[in-house]
């Protein structure tokens, strides 16, 4: 896949360039360009980052950090078995509990709650830092709230962590959890609430707590520009249907005249008169007599009509 030329490598973490020195110098670097890559995609375009993943993998399968990228962007794409396998592997070679949270979830993804809750229950937990484990917290909810359990999703999102006046990188996402159980379970009031303090706590618009806020209100967005741009063909609709109208109201009053005149009915032929030759195509051609009845005035003229 083509690597855009502002990409060096370089912009990786000092740990996982550490990683790739055990590769030889050309190697790493194409390692770590289709890295960056990843962990620029992942979140814009995670179908993007998963091709660049496998070509990582394809390069450099026992790095550990290169598991882990190829897990995430698997995980994206909800492409869960593929991530545990991931992750599975990338633990196995660092020995690290990191992502067992990540883990648990894929669990759920698969279908499996019950392995989620049983993750969210091993001594694995424990070793988490403050942040792993509000993770694992929230994935232990998302559980429960998969087996029908919302009082039980509530009471386990119940934590000191949720009660903390400090704001956290993952305080916004927390609240937010707890809210949208609140309200799935009927408790409306307390969600307005608890999306409120999601909102003051989402610096980063990491939710759409202020949307689902806005929603419990009865607040609605109107896009002033979408509402512009629809108006603009109606318009254009109603000229067009003007000018037609008013071509419609020209053939109809240029129509009358020659409507309203009765045929003369010519009961012998004059034999010196020469008929007159039609000027357009269509046009009636005269006899003798209603050339003469129109000089003594006795006839209106069809020509005289049309330009009434």
């Amino acid at each position: 896949m083509p690597i855009p030329e502002d990409v060096t490598g370089d912009e990786i973490d000092r740990d996982v360039r550490q990683e790739l020195q055990s590769l030889p110098k050309t190697l790493a670097e194409d390692v770590a360009k289709n890295l960056v890559m990843v962990a620029r995609l992942l979140d814009e375009d995670p179908e993007g980052a998963y091709g660049y993943s496998k070509v990582a993998l394809r390069l450099a399968s026992r790095v550990a950090a290169v598991r882990e990228a190829a897990g995430f962007a698997a995980y994206a794409t909800q492409k869960y078995a593929e991530a545990l396998g991931e992750f599975r592997a990338a633990r196995r070679m660092t020995g690290s509990v990191e992502l067992w949270p990540v883990m648990a979830d894929c669990e759920r993804g698969l279908g499996r709650p019950e392995k989620a809750l049983d993750m969210a229950g091993a001594p694995e937990v424990h070793k988490l830092d403050k942040a792993g484990q509000v993770e694992m917290r929230l994935v232990a909810a998302g559980a429960r709230r998969d087996m029908g359990q919302l009082d039980a999703a509530i009471v386990t999102l119940q934590s000191p962590e949720l009660a903390s006046q400090s704001v956290q990188p993952w305080t916004a996402r927390l609240r937010y959890a707890y809210a949208d159980a609140l309200l799935a379970a009927g408790r409306e009031r307390e969600a307005r609430e608890w999306f409120a303090k999601a909102v003051e706590a989402d610096r980063d618009s990491s939710t759409d707590a202020s949307d689902r806020l806005a929603e419990l209100d009865g607040v609605e967005f109107v896009d002033a520009l979408a509402e512009d741009e629809s108006e603009e063909p109606d318009e254009a609709d109603g000229s067009v249907e003007s000018e037609k109208s008013e071509d419609a109201d020209e053939v109809e009053v240029s129509g009358e005249p020659a409507e309203s005149v009765e045929p003369v009915e010519v009961e012998e032929p004059v034999e010196s008169a020469e008929p007159v030759e039609a000027e357009e195509p269509g046009k009636p051609v005269e006899s003798a007599e209603t050339v003469e009845a129109e000089k003594a005035g006795d006839v209106a003229s069809p020509e005289a009509g049309d330009k009434d």
